[in-house]
């Protein structure tokens, strides 16, 4: 046989958890058409590629992203596939593009996902040429995917559609029967083009944009028992997915939603993936009561998971424009607030001063930011004199002031031109090797594609590789990179029931070559690029390049030395993945 491609002498991993080996690997037709212990015929093939000392592994799969306004204009998302995702889910957190418009697109995503809503008007104005979720696909796939992509369709995006965006931000206002049935009409066709399943949220500090319906929570949040009832019995009858967010606030929404994947009475269970297992620096013992919480109702029969992100959750704000600040009342008064002058005067008022000192020093109660200005370093601002120390410092340089009052002055001074950052979770590596080796925790939720100036997560998996690894020469393995590799890959895959995650003979060939010594701390360097179709907004990227020599997706190279190749957003590599579609069975009848 000629090979399109061979890959050889690699240390291969097929994603199942199964021991590696060095092995040669044979592409031909966009496939992986032979995994071999002996030399192949390099006759004619014409890109072979030496992998002795380097792992490759199956191409990773994130489980929650918002590049659904992203991939309209840029579709070979190459932020992503530079650090090895060759499969990614759209439509989390209950928000999609299936069904809204532009400027409910616009409402949903702004504010939220801190992508700038003009630019999400624009984008989905332009491009939108469905109206269903079959007509969806089919518009992805006409798109030169870099990537491949699989979907949520959200519960905010359905609702709003159906009810309009300010009745379906009304409390008082419920779903007539009518618009019931059309919601759950709309979720079976979503069902019926394949997408994964359903998103949904409870989050109260998750915020609409806009002028209509400004600051009202996400239209999922307003939903009654009966309206959830009639979705999640279309999932569990369909055995597809529902993501949610439970309300921090109300601990129990957590247990609700635990219990709700049981499947009680021999109905089958519903398969629960919430956001999120987090070491929350504000209230580090609650990770100890979120972990047993899979285990338990799993052993009654659910089919539950929390998703988790495996490194320390550091963010990055531009003066007061940081989504933490949605979670209590002095925070959310301000960003409420578009107008810069008037957003000043407020932060001037002392009144409003108080106000937020009360929320700052209020310690009681479910949050996730830690409210401590000392652990918050300023890292650009025009007086250079404040760079490199935290709030609180700069507080008690000006004459004892409290951390509040220096934040605010110092917001007032610069505005955006003080940067500042700080890491609200995941910050203690023993308890990231516990919750990276729990069964009842799946790894990813990377929001690639959303928070542009806030975070940078797109290596999430190589960060995961390199912790594993670390712990590996130092005599203290917790996980084997066999298990890591199976986790961020085949686990998902099969979760979610789409064709990803493993590199067996008959596989589709979407691959990553990643040289196991350039794990380093390259990976955790800051760095940033503009995103062309958001008027050149810079926004914060990972850089390791040497880390990943390669990546394959369906068997073309769309990352050479780190770096996308000329085909990525030019030509189609990726597709849209079908639930319960299994391919290889597919190859294997035809």
């Amino acid at each position: 046989m000629t090979y399109d491609t061979i890959i050889k002498g690699g240390r291969w991993f097929d994603g199942t958890g199964a021991a590696s080996a060095i092995r040669n690997l044979g592409i031909k037709d966009g496939r992986v058409a032979v995994v071999s212990a002996e030399a192949l015929d390099e006759t004619g093939c014409p890109e072979v590629v030496d992998a002795a000392g380097q792992w490759v592994l199956p191409g990773f799969v994130d489980i929650h992203t918002h590049y659904d306004i992203e991939v309209l204009d840029g579709p070979g998302l190459p932020e992503s596939v530079r650090h090895g995702v060759t499969t990614l889910l759209l439509g989390s957190c209950s928000l999609s593009t299936v069904h809204v418009g532009g400027v409910d697109a616009g409402d949903l995503f702004g504010r939220v996902e801190a992508i700038p809503r003009q630019h999400v008007i624009r984008a989905v104005d332009e491009h939108k040429s469905w109206n269903n979720a079959e007509q969806y696909v089919e518009m992805l796939e006409s798109l030169p995917l870099g990537p491949n992509l699989a979907a949520f369709v959200g519960h905010s995006d359905m609702r709003t559609a159906t009810m309009g965006l300010d009745r379906a931000t009304r409390k008082e206002v419920k779903p007539s029967r009518s618009e019931q049935a059309r919601m759950e009409r709309m979720l079976t066709e979503a069902l019926d083009a394949g997408f994964v399943g359903m998103s949904a949220q409870q989050l109260l500090f998750d915020k609409v944009d806009g002028d209509l319906c400004r600051s009202r929570t996400l239209p999922s949040t307003y939903a009654k028992g009966k309206e959830m009832r009639g979705l999640r019995k279309i999932l569990r009858s369909r055995r597809r997915a529902l993501q949610a967010g439970p309300d921090a606030s109300h601990p129990h929404t957590i247990g609700v939603q635990a219990l709700g994947s049981i499947g009680w009475f021999g109905k089958a269970p519903l398969r629960t993936s919430l956001l999120s297992a987090a070491d929350i620096k504000a209230i580090p013992f609650v990770i100890h009561l979120m972990r047993p919480i899979a285990n338990v109702v799993n052993k009654m029969g659910a089919d539950f998971r929390w998703q988790h992100l495996p490194v320390p959750f550091e963010v990055y704000a531009d003066g007061i424009d940081l989504v933490i600040f949605e979670e209590f009342g002095s925070g959310a008064m301000a960003l409420h607030i578009q107008e810069k002058i008037a957003r000043d005067e407020l932060m001037r008022d002392e009144e409003y001063r108080k106000k937020f000192r009360k929320d700052y020093e209020s310690k009681y109660g479910p949050r996730v930011w830690h409210r401590d200005f000392y652990d918050a370093e300023i890292v650009a601002c025009p007086d250079a004199s404040v760079v490199g120390k935290s709030f609180g410092q700069v507080g008690d340089e000006r004459g004892g002031k409290h951390p509040v009052d220096a934040f605010l002055d110092l917001v007032l001074e610069h505005g955006t031109d003080i940067r500042w950052r700080t890491t609200i979770s995941n910050h203690r590596p023993e308890v990231l090797k516990k919750l990276a080796a729990d069964p009842g925790i799946q790894v990813g939720f990377s929001d690639a594609g959303a928070h542009l100036r806030n975070m940078a997560f797109y290596n999430f998996a190589l960060r995961l590789l390199k912790h594993v690894r670390d712990a590996e020469i130092q005599g203290k393995p917790f996980m084997t990179t066999e298990q890591a590799i199976h986790r961020l890959t085949g686990e998902l895959g099969e979760w979610y029931r789409i064709d990803a995650g493993f590199l067996r003979e008959g596989d589709r060939a979407d691959i990553v070559v990643i040289d196991p010594e350039r794990l380093d701390a390259s990976l955790e360097s800051y760095h940033e690029s503009p995103v062309e179709q958001y008027g050149n907004l810079s926004r914060m990227v990972n850089r390791n390049d040497a880390a990943v020599p390669a990546v394959f997706i369906a068997g073309r190279r769309v990352v050479a030395d780190g770096e996308p190749t000329e085909i990525v957003g030019r030509e189609r590599t990726g597709q849209f993945l079908r639930a319960e579609q299994d391919s290889r069975a597919t190859v294997a009848a035809s």
